[in-house]
């Protein structure tokens, strides 16, 4: 269905006048990739049409309430975390998702960054809407387990491993026991909650070894499984942290 007017106005009131719906139902029908502007689409219920433009509605346009989502992503280790939210494009989402969901604009506002990894890093990421999430990862993080594969190099000194799993000082007080055991000849695993980076470091330097690289695989009960270096996907809605 194509429709020509004039007069310069929003797109969604234009879309409401055009297809005889509210302006709410509008907004959802261009926030859902169902408009197209001169036959593209358009996503924003504010672009400014002047009455020239071919406005249609696709084929098979649904009016289904945008949900908030939560995006995993595999972030590459050298991707700074003012960057890290640039890897979230329609090209990237790994095949294997099962979300039945298309990136739109609308997934992308108020999206924000949960516990992020340093540049250095790599692995899982969470980027959230969601104000669930949020709180899990942000007010409750400290009683999430995360996990962490961790290349090293060096000597482990005697007793190493278990230095590796006792608590240290840490930040001005003493860190929880982790989880640690090798994976193979240079490969240790690291399980615990509140577990960082500059941790993982200091207790290697205590047991003698150094640090390679760090990949981040799990946080709390979702893995990374699956995901290449800057793939990501969408949260199904089963899925808790």
């Amino acid at each position: 269905m194509v429709v020509f007017m004039s007069e310069s106005v929003r797109l969604a009131k234009r879309v409401a006048e055009l297809f005889n719906c509210s302006r709410g139902e509008a907004t959802l029908y261009i926030e859902n990739a169902s408009i197209t502007v001169d036959g593209v689409v358009v996503e924003e219920p504010g672009f400014r049409v002047s009455g020239q433009e071919q406005i249609a509605l696709l084929p098979g346009a649904e009016l289904t309430p945008i949900e908030d989502v939560t995006i995993m992503l595999h972030k590459p280790a050298g991707i700074s975390v003012a960057n890290a939210d640039s890897l979230i494009v329609a090209a990237s989402q790994a095949a294997e998702d099962r979300s039945g969901l298309h990136l739109l604009k609308r997934h992308l506002k108020d999206l924000t960054m949960l516990d992020p990894l340093e540049t250095a890093a790599s692995g899982l990421m969470v980027f959230t809407q969601d104000w669930r999430v949020k709180r899990k990862l942000v007010d409750d993080l400290s009683r999430v387990e995360q996990e962490y594969i961790v290349e090293v190099s060096g000597q482990i000194i005697e007793n190493g491993l278990v230095l590796l799993n006792q608590s240290i000082q840490f930040n001005g007080k003493p860190s929880a026991p982790a989880k640690v055991s090798w994976q193979n000849e240079t490969r240790l695993r690291f399980a615990r909650k509140e577990l960082s980076t500059r941790l993982i470091t200091l207790l290697c330097e205590r047991a003698g070894l150094t640090v390679v690289s760090i990949k981040r695989i799990r946080i709390g009960r979702i893995p990374m499984a699956g995901l290449v270096a800057g793939q990501w996907r969408y949260l199904m809605g089963y899925e808790r942290f």
